[in-house]
């Protein structure tokens, strides 16, 4: 985020909080950082507030912003801190945090408005920002410091931008977004449930809906399989004895779904495939000359989210990873990276997605959040910046963001409005084979050590749904939607052919329905172009003697009358998996 963008974001959230507890006197802010698009603030109100009160607060924003002529600084002893904050014990805690650590506290105020903070505002609010390029967006729940043992909050969400061209066109996108939302499209196309008897974040997935995750599949396996790949499954759940090993207990125990056996064995219900895959390897000694062994396997995995965090399929409880695994030497990662590389991009271009590169590399800040040696994680980190040059690209770094194992390559794209998602990941792991002693017979009969590649396509089937439905806006191409023509008689006398025409189109394995419903053909065209399939073909007395069908694509286009191997033709003709 640039500087000045973040400065003004933040300034925004001191603001905010200026505004509610000028309305509310006993409303107790707590934190507002600035976030991506603009900020927010917690808060604990005496009485819930309603999102028509956002109107009120931001009118009070404005009024307050002319007085916000400067940030005032100043150092405060953790007993000024506490008199400043008596009667708010968010604020108190943090007090008490600072303290404890030895670190300096901090206080800015502006406009008579004081904030406990460590600073990153604007010099001149009233001067910087325009009262136009920021608006209140939503409200929603939150708990103190992300913990649901803790108090649960208010917060405010705001958007805010450099001007106000640029609020009205992310406002304009998330309308656009609103209406391509695939928790609402989802269930209104039929492609997938959430049932209150099997529980929050464990979608059901129906006949269409399977048959969408079924072509993704199909076509990342077909990619993988020039390369090579070799199939394998695993159970859902594993001993924790395998997780301790790999580290993944200690790092996400209480995300964990865990079973105690009646002979008191402790399982859990497998939250990565990592470990298993590992086990596969080392059922025996392989030569050098055997090596790459890739493993591919598509299937669920398990993780304990929070209720809160819980949102559509973007993020679930039961996550279906098309993962693979790829065991080689070091010399021979950058070939094994490549392969993954293209694999990536022909299933992306196929979507029509754009990618950029992120190198997600290691805190050394925080050597505590990861695994294996500094000298290790250089190295790993090097092979993989170095494949970036090779390419051509100025690698973009993402500190921080590794894995907990290994530095990896991040694949971003955008989709059709705009909005940029994280879709598929190359990690370069060397502490895995290290923990479980992963070895090879070398050229001189010695073992030696090999290294591990996790190669994620889509990552998880159920996230890039929900990125392809809002993407689309649920109008798939022929080639992924579930249901690629349906054919329509006229009227009950045309009813016959439609059938011998269908089952042509069936036949030639063109996804099809028939309807023969008793409503008028308009109404059954309309219905067509609601559930947003690619194909509405006519049968009227014109077509029911012939092999031809009266055509018309998904957004009014009339085709026009076409046999029915010409349509097969033109479906086929699109699909990346022919």
């Amino acid at each position: 985020m640039d500087q000045h963008l973040e400065h003004l974001r933040h300034s925004l959230a001191h603001l905010l909080a200026a505004a509610v507890t000028k309305l509310w006197p006993d409303a107790k802010p707590t934190i507002g950082p600035a976030i991506e698009h603009g900020f927010y603030y917690d808060f604990a109100f005496p009485s819930p507030i309603s999102e028509a009160d956002l109107a009120r607060i931001e009118d009070e924003m404005r009024k307050l912003l002319p007085s916000w002529e400067s940030f005032a600084h100043r150092e405060v002893t953790a007993d000024e801190a506490r008199k400043l904050y008596k009667g708010n014990p968010f604020k108190l805690e943090l007090v008490n945090e600072l303290e404890s650590k030895g670190e300096t506290i901090t206080v800015y105020t502006s406009g008579g408005f004081t904030d406990l903070c460590r600073g990153g505002h604007l010099a001149h609010p009233a001067k910087e920002i325009d009262p136009s390029s920021f608006a209140l967006h939503k409200l929603a729940g939150a708990y103190w410091r992300g913990d649901e043992s803790k108090s649960q909050l208010t917060r405010i969400y705001g958007l805010a931008f450099a001007t106000k061209e640029e609020l009205a066109a992310h406002l304009t996108m998330l309308q656009e977004a609103a209406k391509r939302d695939h928790k609402k499209l989802g269930p209104e196309l039929d492609l997938f449930v959430f049932s209150d008897l099997v529980g929050s974040g464990l979608p059901l997935w129906t006949p269409k809906g399977t048959v969408l995750r079924n072509i993704l599949d199909d076509f990342v396996w077909g990619l993988r399989a020039k390369y090579g790949y070799e199939k394998v499954e695993i159970p859902h759940i594993t001993k924790k004895d395998l997780y301790v090993t790999s580290g993944h207990w200690e790092k996400f125990k209480e995300d964990l779904f865990r079973i105690t056996t009646r002979e008191d064995h402790e399982f859990a219900m497998k939250p990565m495939n990592c470990p298993h895959h590992t086990q596969i390897y080392a059922r025996r000694l392989w030569s050098y000359r055997e090596l790459p062994q890739r493993y591919a396997n598509t299937t669920m995995v398990y993780r304990d989210e929070q209720s809160g965090e819980l949102a559509g399929l973007a993020r679930v409880r039961s996550i279906t990873q098309d993962d693979a695994h790829v065991f080689c030497r070091m010399d021979q990662v950058n070939d094994e990276a490549l392969k993954i590389w293209d694999i990536i991009h022909a299933f992306y271009g196929a979507f029509g997605f754009r990618l950029r590169v992120r190198l997600s590399v290691h805190d050394p800040a925080t050597p505590e959040k990861y695994l294996g040696s500094e000298a290790g994680w250089k190295d790993a980190e090097r092979i993989l910046e170095a494949l970036l040059t090779a390419k051509g690209i100025t690698p973009e770094l993402g500190v921080g963001e590794a894995a907990f194992y290994g530095p990896k390559l991040d694949f971003l794209g955008k989709d059709a409005i705009g909005r940029e998602h994280q879709v598929a990941t190359i990690q370069l792991d060397l502490n895995m084979p290290e923990r479980f002693d992963l070895v090879c017979i070398n050229e001189k009969g010695e073992r030696e050590r090999i290294v591990m590649i996790h190669a994620a396509i889509m990552g998880s089937i159920e996230r890039f749904l929900a990125v392809a439905i809002e993407h689309f806006g649920g109008a798939f191409p022929a080639w992924l939607a579930p249901v690629q023509v349906r054919v329509i008689p006229v009227s009950d006398k045309h009813l016959g052919p439609a059938r011998i025409k269908a089952e042509l189109l069936r036949d030639a394995g063109i996804r099809t329905e028939l309807d023969e419903s008793n409503e008028s053909v308009g109404k059954k065209i309309r219905a067509a172009e609601t559930a947003k399939i690619p194909y509405a073909a006519v049968v009227g007395d014109k077509e029911k003697d012939s092999d031809a069908l009266a055509v018309r694509k998904h957004g009014g286009e009339d085709v026009g009358t076409v046999p029915v191997e010409e349509l097969v033709r033109r479906i086929r003709s699109d699909n990346p998996l022919l």
